[in-house]
């Protein structure tokens, strides 16, 4: 969803837009048929031509390409015809590529941003035109910090296109960069520290064994620690390494979304049992 809003406002500010290119159709589901992206679903609604390879950039006639979150290089040759500039959830050069809402959310940042940059070759080493700094909620989960840099993202979208572009500068610092997040990087180890637990599962989709079966953690909070090994339960607590979790929503496999209380009552956990 990233890419619609930028999208939609480049469109309401009255900018030609020539072609959209989005990934292909494709299963949201197993068992569902292939389905549009949410922006070719947007494109199209607007009566934009929409394809699904860079060819089409070439051959559009294009002055600029904006790029967002699009998740692949740009070969030299096509930004020699057309130059880009891309929307970039973070300060740059800290959290470059794929994931840097949810690694800023992991590694505690308490401020994150966004940067229009020149796209370059490389991953996100392109200068800097403009950007702006967000300050991170301490409990915000990922979905509502990328929603904030989503909408500050489009504003100075639009704003640094109104007053033309300039000559970019150049990226400052150590560069940080944002692999893509696994599903091994969204279990919880109970051994480590609450603090890092609960960022785990502000990043989304946190999980966890319990009886032999994965158990979702969709939101949680810390909390004082509890006499236990980590991983044993007291009631909605959890002993971690250090500190202990509160959990407010879960859900068991093949299971909906539940409170964690109702979850308890429906699983009547005995003494001793543990979660990992």
């Amino acid at each position: 969803m990233a890419s619609v809003r930028p999208l939609l406002a480049l469109h309401q500010a009255g900018h030609e837009i020539v072609v959209v290119v989005t990934g292909e159709d494709r299963r949201r589901s197993r068992r569902a048929e292939p389905s549009p992206s949410p922006v070719k679903e947007a494109a199209l609604s607007l009566g934009l031509p929409v394809a699904h390879n860079l060819t089409a950039v070439s051959e559009s006639g294009a002055d600029l390409g904006v790029v967002v979150a699009f998740g692949c290089l740009i070969p030299a040759d096509l930004l020699a015809e057309v130059p880009m500039v891309n929307l970039h959830f973070s300060l740059l050069p800290r959290w470059r590529g794929a994931a840097p809402v949810e690694r800023a959310i992991l590694a505690g940042d308490t401020t994150s941003g966004v940067c229009l940059i020149a796209v370059d070759v490389e991953l996100d080493t392109g200068g800097i035109y403009a950007n702006i700094e967000v300050q991170v909620g301490v409990d915000e989960t990922a979905n509502a910090l990328r929603d904030r840099l989503v909408d500050a993202g489009s504003s100075l979208l639009l704003e640094t296109l109104a007053n033309g572009l300039e000559e970019p500068t150049e990226q400052e610092g150590e560069p940080t960069y944002a692999h893509k997040i696994e599903q091994s990087d969204l279990e919880l180890d109970w051994s480590r520290p609450a603090t890092d637990l609960e960022r785990i599962v502000r990043v989304g989709g946190a999980w966890t064994i319990f009886r032999g079966r994965r158990l979702k953690v969709w939101a949680a909070r810390v909390a004082d620690a509890v006499v236990g090994i980590p991983g044993s339960l007291h009631d909605v607590r959890v002993s971690t390494g250090e500190g202990a979790i509160h959990l407010i929503e879960v859900q068991a496999e093949s299971r909906e979304r539940q409170t964690a209380e109702a979850w308890l009552m429906g699983a009547r956990v005995e003494p001793g049992e543990t979660l990992g």
